[in-house]
């Protein structure tokens, strides 16, 4: 197994994720191999400040770094030998099982559409993200940002996404699939929420329990929530500034520990021809090391060739 990291993304780079490439070298099976691309004259003096001497990280170079700032689409095009570019071309060649980074989250998804390509069948591949829930373990939600505007069939297979996700990746048998709306009677919603929720009832490949609402977002009501990236990522930040208000109070509490996005560690872009993660841009190295075991997961539970078999074969 072969994790592909991007060592010059995120505001603490390349310090924190060769940091937290070390943790996670330390933690995982020792088949598994964690590739840092970046500027070599950067990355190795770090290894050796950090004293790691192992063989489970390897180097390779890429020459150019594309800024938190930069337009994705032109960055993309003027430095192909960048960090994320590099990084998805060995995503598209197999040469890595998955790619991480905490860089430009525009560069990322426009690169996973470009490199690696959406799985053929599939109309928008979504930005996803883990709400833990009450009772313990995680839900996902998407999207989270990936597509602000949706159309009802994209939120249809965003259905199937987050059902396939859930199953394969966090073990739910039979995941409960909701659709996020302002209320719960079937007639309740807008002009997308209404006829997106008649295509995921009538969808024989996932279990719809329904509308749920913002309430429903840490009980066990649905295992997978389906929603716009505008809503999606308007409670995303919301469950974050929660943390930080109560990181800022002091307050302690397991549930609450696990709003912290370090927890996690990242975003999977879901729909596409590959296992590629978006980290948050202050990762931390615990944030990194997580981010990886994330990737490791998904290549095991091989969740981009499940979502490719599953829309072939509809």
């Amino acid at each position: 197994m072969k994790i592909a990291l991007d060592a010059m993304g995120g505001d603490f780079a390349p310090e924190a994720v060769v940091e937290g490439a070390i943790l996670a070298a330390e933690t995982l099976k020792d088949e598994v191999q964690i590739i840092l691309i970046g500027q070599e004259d950067l990355i190795h003096p770090l290894l050796q400040k950090h004293g790691y001497t192992g063989s489970r990280i390897k180097v390779v170079h890429a020459s150019q770094v594309i800024e938190m700032g930069e337009h994705p689409t032109k960055a993309l095009t003027q430095k192909p030998d960048s960090s994320i570019a590099v990084g998805y071309g060995m995503l598209a060649s197999k040469k890595a099982d998955a790619f991480c980074s905490a860089g430009n989250t525009g560069a990322m998804l426009v690169g996973a559409v470009f490199s690696v390509k959406q799985v053929e069948g599939i109309l928008r591949p979504a930005l996803a993200s883990f709400i833990p829930k009450l009772s313990g373990g995680y839900g996902i939600m998407l999207d989270v940002g990936a597509i602000a505007d949706c159309k009802p069939e994209i939120l249809d297979q965003f259905g199937l996404i987050g059902s396939l996700y859930a199953q394969y990746v966090f073990n739910i048998d039979k995941p409960r699939v909701g659709l996020m709306n302002l209320g719960e009677e079937e007639g309740k919603g807008t002009m997308l929420t209404q006829p997106t929720h008649k295509l995921l009832k009538e969808n024989k490949h996932i279990h719809f329990i329904g509308n749920i609402e913002g309430r429903d977002l840490f009980n066990d009501k649905a295992d997978v929530i389906v929603c716009d990236g505008f809503t999606g990522n308007v409670i995303l930040k919301m469950a974050e500034s929660i943390f930080d208000i109560i990181h800022e109070k002091k307050i302690t509490d397991p549930f609450f520990d696990r709003f912290n996005y370090e927890a996690v560690g990242g975003s999977p872009i879901l729909g596409v021809n590959g296992n590629a993660i978006i980290g948050h841009g202050v990762s931390t190295p615990t944030a990194i090391c997580n981010m990886v075991h994330l990737a490791n997961r998904m290549a095991e539970a091989k969740i981009a060739e499940r979502l490719k078999k599953s829309f072939s074969a509809r």
